[in-house]
């Protein structure tokens, strides 16, 4: 009964504005460059001096990763990957006295990973980059395109 009564007061209609929809004021995006190591961005431009294609850096601070930042590119055959990576080693030695703590992959050149521990670079074949699709398994990490003229 009590249903009947709330019904005839008008109580269990939809309000008036159900069913309308209403403009949502655009939102404001920045188009700012991101706040990155030095390290990180020395490795970034020492790879886009050899031509690295596709280049991401992926922040994993608020992904749970177990290194702050992933820079990854591509290299279109085997000796641009090892001059991509090589390139890298030797610019951070250089410039920063960063030296990898690990560096793997370099006799196959399908996938080279060098380990900074606050950052890795792992350069890519266009194959293994697909294959293990590390952008999509760190899917919740913040995202960075790089294009060459930055």
């Amino acid at each position: 009964m009590a249903k009947t009564q709330a019904r005839l007061r008008g109580h269990d209609r939809a309000p008036a504005s159900a069913g309308r929809t209403t403009a949502k004021a655009p939102r404001k995006t920045r188009k700012t460059k991101p706040k990155l190591p030095k390290a990180v961005t020395t490795a970034v431009t020492a790879a886009l001096d050899k031509k690295a294609e596709d280049v991401v850096i992926l922040d994993l601070r608020n992904a749970g990763g177990f290194t702050d930042y992933f820079v990854i590119c591509t290299g279109g055959n085997a000796r641009q990957i090892n001059a991509i990576a090589d390139s890298v080693r030797e610019t951070l030695k250089r410039d920063l006295d960063e030296r990898p703590a690990l560096a793997e992959g370099v006799e196959k050149s399908e996938w080279i990973l060098l380990d900074y521990f606050n950052f890795v670079v792992h350069v890519f074949s266009r194959e293994c980059r697909a294959f293990y699709g590390l952008e999509r398994l760190w899917g919740n990490a913040e995202r960075h395109e790089i294009s060459p003229a930055q």
